[in-house]
């Protein structure tokens, strides 16, 4: 027997939603913006006015509010967990996760304890912007700055800067992957005890493969936090035999 769980909603199935940036370039499949990189049904919901500029340059804390709205938005549409397409969206975590009933996970960045608990070595970053990446995006997610970590952005690699960060209106993947792998292979050169890679950005994913291809480490990112959690929240009987 099925019940409706909610007078207003209209639709079932979709078990993670994720809040979006108000930008404009293309979501490649394998980026978190794009619905075809999951296995599974997602749910996006739009922060209005989030651009990148305020959220990751002017960390507008103005942005609190719409950011809320989203997710209380998505909460009424019925999504059984929350994420986000932005690893800097680890500013407002907890005033998001205060303002509604459901699991909520903004940042990949959530995962570095995770991943130092795995490898007890330092956690090699690759995040949108070096510059604009500090202790305050740590701090919101309970972060002990005890945790060794090792930052490179990918702010000054010509393409991926142009492309998403100056949201150019076009995007060519291969020249980014090159970018990505670069920045990689210089990072594990400059720290060769690195345990494992985490892909902040939500565009870095289609390119996860190409960074551990050249690193040989496991590699962490937007995708690998949301499948786990997605995995948790839609628990599915076995069936084999003995």
């Amino acid at each position: 027997m099925y019940h409706v769980q909610k007078a207003s909603q209209s639709w079932y199935g979709q078990s993670i939603g994720i809040l979006i940036l108000d930008a404009a370039y293309p979501c490649i499949p394998g980026n978190v913006g794009n619905a075809t990189t999951f296995s599974y049904p997602v749910c996006y919901q739009e922060v209005k006015g989030a651009s990148i500029d305020r959220l990751l340059n002017q960390r507008d804390p103005e942005l609190i509010k719409p950011f809320i709205e989203a997710a209380q938005e998505l909460e009424r549409r019925g999504v059984k967990a929350i994420t986000g397409a932005c690893g800097f969206m680890a500013l407002f975590q907890q005033e998001v996760a205060a303002a509604v009933n459901i699991p909520v996970f903004l940042s990949s960045l959530m995962q570095i304890p995770f991943i130092h608990a795995l490898t007890r070595k330092p956690v090699g970053i690759i995040t949108a912007n070096a510059c604009q990446l500090g202790p305050m995006h740590f701090s919101a997610l309970g972060i002990s700055d005890s945790i060794p970590v090792v930052v490179a952005g990918m702010e000054h690699q010509p393409e991926f800067s142009s492309a998403i960060l100056q949201e150019k209106g076009t995007l060519c993947s291969s020249t980014i992957e090159d970018e990505v792998t670069s920045v990689a292979r210089h990072m594990l050169t400059q720290t060769p005890d690195l345990g494992a890679i985490l892909l902040e950005c939500s565009d870095l994913p289609p390119y996860a493969h190409a960074v551990q291809r050249d690193t040989q480490l496991p590699v962490f990112d937007f995708i690998t936090m949301i499948d786990y959690v997605h995995q948790s929240l839609v628990r599915k009987p076995y069936h084999g035999h003995m």
